[in-house]
């Protein structure tokens, strides 16, 4: 864990241009502490790795920037900071290459093995577009899986939308500092993400929405999913450099077909014709990530057994169906306790009878 006192250096580096994990990896490792870096004359800086371009930001930028400043401005934001040797940082995020070293979140972040999935699409959507975006997004949110999106205008806003009204959580990534909402007019918007979910930046607070940032900070979207959901796109759409992101960190793609006279989806059926998963509902993207016995299993971790009948019986439950014969011999309880625990947790939505008394674990709406 980074001590307090280091944690400032870490804040202070992520606000200048040009050094990112591997710079700050070259830094710890020549120093010893990024405190020692930060002020390290330009010599042992260039001695350490640094290219000129980032040694010239750097001493630039560093008499301007005020450690005790910026750390009371997170802390009035109420801002955490997550570094990648924090056991916080979220671990899937740095299974791609140029994950960022330093993390800014304003609310909670998903458990571990909480699934999240990442939506994206135009900024003009059509009627289409939205209708397919909330139904499908209100189905994931009530299968237990996280929405990670942009905050941008279109689908981007409907899918967090969706997310908040169905009751499920989401994470809305930033192309500025967290004190800084873009587009303006998702103001409110930002406020309900952060209380069910969180905002998520890499860049410091302060800094500016640019267009330089947001292909950025697609990669950090894609980076925290299994997959990416591109819904409508045009050709030259932005949420299809989320979609190659995706490729190149190992992550699924999907895309809603739409109509080969729709402008809207010359760039999703594009990349169905490169090989993306068509997507037709909720359940498509589900069993292509093998997510629904994850979904159930979180759902039974939810749900708290009445007593040791109903504890042991769902051991022996899962998503392929089972005999009622052979739960009794493994569980080693008498038919008619079985029975009758089994039609009390049909009755709670816990199990399912799926045909000649075999059960199996039952997702709950």
């Amino acid at each position: 864990m980074v001590s307090a006192d280091e944690l400032k250096y870490w804040v202070a580096f992520s606000g200048i241009p040009g050094i990112g994990r591997v710079r700050i990896s070259q830094l710890k490792e020549y120093f010893g502490s990024l405190q020692e870096a930060w002020k390290a004359p330009e010599g042992k800086l260039k001695q350490a790795g640094l290219d000129s371009r980032s040694i010239d930001a750097l001493v630039t930028l560093r008499p301007r920037i005020s450690l005790s400043a910026e750390m009371e401005k997170l802390e009035h934001y109420r801002v955490k900071v997550f570094v990648y040797e924090d056991p916080l940082y979220p671990s899937r995020l740095k299974e791609i290459y140029d994950y960022p070293p330093v993390l800014y979140v304003r609310g909670s972040l998903p458990a571990e093995d909480e699934p999240c999935l990442a939506i994206v699409g135009t900024r003009r959507p059509t009627i289409y577009g939205r209708q397919v975006t909330e139904e499908i997004v209100a189905d994931l949110a009530r299968s237990k899986i996280t929405i990670v999106s942009g905050l941008a205008r279109g689908i981007d806003s409907v899918a967090h939308r969706a997310a908040l009204d169905a009751g499920g959580k989401t994470i809305a990534v930033f192309g500025s500092g967290l004190d800084i909402v873009y587009p303006g007019e998702n103001a409110k918007l930002a406020q309900a993400i952060m209380e069910h979910g969180a905002l998520v930046s890499e860049y410091p607070l302060g800094v500016k929405p640019r267009a330089e940032n947001f292909p950025l900070r697609n990669r950090i979207m894609s980076g925290l999913s299994l997959g990416v959901l591109v819904v409508e796109a045009g050709e030259r759409s932005g949420a299809l450099i989320t979609a190659h992101q995706a490729v190149e960190q190992n992550r699924e793609v999907f895309a809603i077909p739409g109509s080969i006279l729709s402008p809207a989806s010359q760039g999703t059926n594009h990349l169905i014709q490169e090989g993306a998963k068509l997507v037709y509902n909720c359940a498509d993207i589900l069993q292509e990530l093998n997510l629904t016995i994850v979904v159930q299993q979180m759902e039974i971790k939810e749900f708290s057994p009445a007593d040791e009948v109903e504890s042991a019986i769902l051991k022996q439950l899962s998503s392929e169906p089972n005999h009622i014969d052979e739960i009794c011999r493994r569980s080693g309880l008498p038919m008619p306790e079985v029975s009758s625990t089994l039609a009390m947790l049909e009755l709670k939505g816990i199990v399912r009878q799926v045909g000649n008394m075999n059960y199996v674990l039952a997702r709950r709406n």
